[in-house]
């Protein structure tokens, strides 16, 4: 039965799991990557950050930076999202490494984020 849910989405609803390895562009439809990750606020239902795993070649140099939920809009005919973000924004953008998802629970570098892209963070 989990596997049926998992696998599914509806008009407005999707699981974490099809979330994760859909692909981000920027508006002028560039791939800027895929999303790694997506983390939620336990404590008040919030997706509060998708990683989005850019650049690299078979994982080796492969940054990784944590986008306010908020700043990724679904696109259904590029069956991904889109974020308006350059490239050139993006690689100065703040990252992570993989094992520092850690780092996105501390409010001041999550103010930090959101600060980066613009929106006000979920949680103000």
């Amino acid at each position: 039965m989990t596997d049926i849910i998992a696998r599914d989405e509806t008009a407005s609803l999707i699981s974490a799991d099809k979330v994760e390895g859909t692909d981000v562009f920027n508006n002028d439809g560039e791939k800027l990557g895929s999303v790694q990750d997506v983390m939620l606020d336990k404590r008040q239902g919030n997706v509060a950050f998708a990683v989005m795993a850019f650049g690299g070649f078979l994982g080796m140099g492969e940054k990784h930076h944590p986008l306010p939920w908020d700043t990724l809009n679904y696109d259904d005919e590029r069956d991904g999202y889109v974020v308006n973000l350059s490239k050139e924004k993006l690689e100065g953008a703040p990252t992570i490494e993989r094992n520092e998802t850690n780092r996105l629970y501390d409010r001041s570098y999550g103010e930090k984020i959101y600060g980066y892209y613009g929106v006000p963070p979920y949680w103000m």
